[in-house]
């Protein structure tokens, strides 16, 4: 980054309406922001969107002043009324660019802002950067911690998703497959008759509950929250102390978001993680992100609150690298963008590249879920599922010998079918331990061609033939030797004679191509071709729909 500067961020995605000035020089971010705040139930549209439009010009002009009365360059011109659209420029503008939010969001709201991101670029005669809002929240974790290459998890209202930077782009790994983590708080909350926003009341709720048992949703790297709200909103109603509920709804979705987050740590071979979104601020989920990485000797970074929640202060300093790289909009090109997916953005202002972290083919080797003893030797590996910490021990205890139990049946029962797994010699479920045959020689991750992947896919269809999926088939979860690939680590498989589950399966294996490979799309294709020659046509044509899903949008109200 250049070592001066100034750029005036505005950001009005959904609620709040905010202006940032961030100076490289001193790595300096004011903020000022104005909320929106419901009556009742969520974000109303509308309403969001008049609050843009007389919240906007207040905090940009604070946001200026400040630029003003911190610059050290020739003197400025009076103060800029926001809605001019005055060409004639300045001579000496206090900041170097003006980023906005272009989206993901709601369109009303995202409108506001970038009529008044075009109207202060004109007036001040200075570039246009138009920001990924869920960009800035990978960034501005990034920024504050020093990481070099880290996955981060999104956790904010309309969203919840992994992000990991690979081949010039921030691929997604996991995502919701329904609705944004907040906003499913939220949907509880108003069935219980709390006012917006509902996830600091269940917070404090949490903290005087006990624990019920409640769903538990992954399915590879993405998880749904429908099936859990559900059951939340029914145990309400069937007179489950409500204190209960929170606490068990906290315990349940954050276990979630952190199970798929050293998941993708594990996929990646990453050693950091960063937090991102309005949903970070919880102390719970926090508190599980720590001890989950504590516990595989990786780094944990949560950004202060005002870069958590929305905020135009991470918009500025992205526009800051974001300008620095060249990377500026012209008005006819700066159109917002509500369904902006952060896989979309071209990462100008990187260029490093980590390699993926493949450990070793003996001794002990550490996975998302187990630590495996591989001894090629003697043709033999031990799996122990591990103690979670950030887990309650109640709901670990199930899903440790639950996914046990599934791993042998269905290994075993794929090598009936004709797929190439482990022979199994020994499982113990109240250990969680099992005993495998040792197979192949290394991860498909380090020897990724389409020919391995169409053979992967075939060894899909042939599952979803017999009425069950993987759940959590990546390049991990393939290992290869000679001209054969094996399939291995069933935990999260289950029977199932639905479409949309079977399109699910190959969409998770679709999704690890896209974090490990650095040209995806030939794989992508060949995954496809594979799963032709064998399986169902109307399952890659789910798979189109489960891909082409609007899961960015700004709320549900």
């Amino acid at each position: 980054m250049s070592s001066h500067t100034r750029v005036l961020g505005i950001e009005g995605t959904a609620w709040a309406a905010s202006a940032a000035c961030y100076d490289s020089s001193t790595d300096d971010v004011f903020i000022e922001s104005d909320a929106y705040q419901p009556d009742s139930g969520g974000i109303h549209p509308r309403e969001a969107s008049e609050h843009m439009h007389d919240a906007v010009p207040r905090v940009v002009e604070t946001a200026l002043e400040h630029a003003r009365e911190t610059y050290d360059g020739p003197e400025t011109e009076p103060p800029i009324d926001v809605d001019e659209r005055s060409s004639s420029g300045q001579q000496a503008a206090p900041v170097d660019a003006v980023a906005f939010s272009r989206g993901p969001g709601l369109g009303p709201c995202l409108r506001v802002v970038g009529t008044a991101a075009r109207a202060l670029s004109q007036s001040l005669g200075v570039p246009l950067v138009g920001v990924n809002h869920m960009v800035a929240h990978l960034e501005i974790g990034r920024h504050t911690s020093g990481f070099d290459s880290p996955v981060c998890l999104n956790a904010s209202g309309a969203n919840a998703h992994l992000l990991a930077y690979r081949n010039g782009r921030y691929r997604v790994l996991g995502e919701t497959m329904d609705t944004g983590v907040g906003n499913a708080i939220d949907k509880f909350t108003r069935h219980v008759g709390w006012t917006h926003p509902g996830g600091p009341k269940v917070e404090a709720a949490a903290a005087e509950g006990e624990y019920v048992d409640l769903p538990y949703v992954v399915k590879g790297m993405d998880f749904s929250f429908s099936g859990i709200m559900s059951a939340a909103k029914q145990a309400y109603d069937d007179g489950v102390p409500v204190e209960d509920v929170c606490y068990s709804l906290q315990e349940n979705v954050f276990g979630m978001l952190t199970e798929v987050s050293e998941r993708a740590l594990s996929l990646t071979g990453s050693d950091e993680l960063v937090l991102g979104g309005g949903v970070g601020q919880n102390a719970r989920l926090r508190e599980m992100l720590a001890e989950m990485c504590a516990q595989r000797g990786a780094s944990f970074h949560a950004p202060e609150p005002r870069f958590l929640r929305d905020n135009a202060g991470m918009i500025a300093v992205l526009g800051a690298k974001m300008y620095d790289a060249g990377d500026t909009l012209a008005l006819e090109d700066s159109r917002v963008n509500p369904d902006f997916r952060p896989d979309q953005v071209p990462v100008t202002w990187r260029t490093d590249e980590s390699d993926l972290a493949l450990g070793r083919e003996e001794g002990s080797v550490q996975g998302a879920e187990a630590l495996v003893e591989l001894d090629p030797e003697a043709g033999r590996a031990t799996k122990r599922r591990e103690r979670k910490a950030y887990r309650h021990p109640e709901l670990d205890e199930r899903l440790r010998r639950e996914r046990t139990r599934i791993e042998a049946r269905l290994t075993s029962l794929a090598r009936r079918e004709g797929v190439p797994t482990p022979v199994l010699s020994d499982v113990d479920p109240r250990e969680a331990r099992l005993e495998l045959e040792y197979v192949g020689r290394r991860d498909l991750r380090t020897s990724l061609s389409a020919d391995r992947v169409r053979d992967v896919s075939r060894h899909l269809a042939r599952l979803h033939r017999a009425g069950f999926v993987h759940g959590d088939l990546t390049t991990r979860n393939v290992r290869v030797d000679g001209a054969r690939t094996h399939l291995i680590d069933f935990g999260l498989g289950y029977y199932t004679d639905h479409v949309e589950d079977y399109a699910m399966d190959l969409h998770v294996f679709d999704q690890s191509l896209v974090g490990t490979a650095a040209d995806p799309e030939p794989l992508r294709a060949a995954l496809r071709e594979g799963y032709r020659e064998e399986g169902e046509e109307r399952v890659l044509e789910r798979l189109e729909d489960v891909e082409g899903r609007g899961r960015y949008v700004g709320s549900d109200s």
